[in-house]
């Protein structure tokens, strides 16, 4: 696979394995270019349309993914929620996409289904970007968590990565951790309940990469001092089937004050967000503190992927990163 993101252009991203390593890295570069250079690229997407079609709540990610193109000169059309759409008469995504890639230049789409983006992929004729797809991949939100380490540490590898919470729906931790394995030269400490561990998928996925390493516990207290980031998660009420269960689980771990004064003074603490209990709106004051940082980079990152699928260039980008590459 290519490292220009030039042939990213008509191709959809449903996980960020259609996407080269070096692929990413220049979507980090260009991310970086737009948020220096916003009036320059203002018009990158002009006559441009994109369609979001949420199929699941969400605020940040839909927002992020419609700022993204109006701040780049397109348009933005779509529903938010299926009681909204024909989905409720019964139309399926096939026919919702073939109808949608009629009308719009890129489309992206979030479903409570795993495997909902792909099928939506092979319906569209537009490029199709997934903006979360049930417990299964979060792509977008993983480039602005690699966006994040990038702003914090300059580099995504030999870091000892902490998850916490929900590990077994967290599709964002799912991501993540599949995108940092092929960075490679990664620790993860793998924090949960034991009703709510990573998949057997994903702890496949670190063990196929021989410079990565994985221990699981539940004690965040004991490991929090080892720590160069810790990924805070929510349980999430939506997977659950039996409500008692989420009222059992839902505060196992709090992030607060006290607990990150054993932590690095310069660990970051990310978390996609909502939050519900689990990081105390104490934490949001210390430098340490990452997850609003997140959303502006997540915003940014959508811009450049956005612009790059649908071969849009930026308005003095190469001479830039040429400079850069210079440099």
């Amino acid at each position: 696979m290519s490292g220009n993101t030039s042939t990213l252009v008509g191709h959809s991203v449903v996980t960020l394995d259609d996407l080269s390593v070096q692929q990413i890295s220049e979507l980090l570069r260009k991310a970086e270019y737009i948020d220096s250079h916003r009036k320059q690229v203002m018009h990158a997407c002009d006559g441009r349309i994109l369609a979001t079609l949420f199929y699941e709540p969400s605020t940040r990610t839909r927002l992020s993914f419609e700022t993204a193109m109006l701040r780049l000169g397109g348009s933005v059309i779509g529903f938010a929620g299926a009681q909204l759409s024909s989905v409720s008469k019964g139309e399926s995504i096939s026919d919702t996409l073939k109808t949608v890639s009629n009308y719009a230049d890129v489309v992206s789409i979030r479903h409570p289904k795993e495997g909902a983006a792909l099928v939506a992929s092979r319906a569209a004729n537009v490029p199709v970007i997934n903006a979360g797809d049930g417990g299964h991949m979060h792509p977008t939100q993983t480039l602005a968590d690699l966006a994040t380490l990038t702003s914090r540490f300059g580099r995504v590898t030999d870091l000892t990565v902490g998850l916490c919470g929900d590990l077994t729906f967290g599709r964002t931790v799912h991501s993540l951790i599949s995108t940092l394995c092929r960075f490679g030269n990664v620790r993860f400490v793998l924090i949960s309940p034991e009703e709510l561990k990573t998949p057997q998928y994903v702890l496949d996925r670190i063990n196929d990469t021989p410079s990565c390493s994985y221990v699981q516990t539940r004690d965040l207290a004991g490991v929090i001092g080892d720590l160069d980031v810790l990924y805070m998660t929510r349980v999430q009420k939506e997977r659950f089937f039996n409500e008692d269960d989420y009222l059992r689980l839902r505060d196992t771990y709090i992030l607060d004050e006290g607990k990150l004064r054993f932590a690095k003074p310069d660990m970051a603490v990310l978390h996609p967000l909502p939050r519900v209990n689990e990081i105390a709106v104490e934490v949001d004051d210390d430098p340490r503190a990452a997850y609003f940082e997140q959303v502006k980079n997540g915003m940014l990152m959508r811009m450049a992927l956005e612009s790059s699928v649908l071969g849009d260039e930026l308005p003095g980008y190469d001479a830039w990163a040429g400079k850069e590459v210079a440099a």
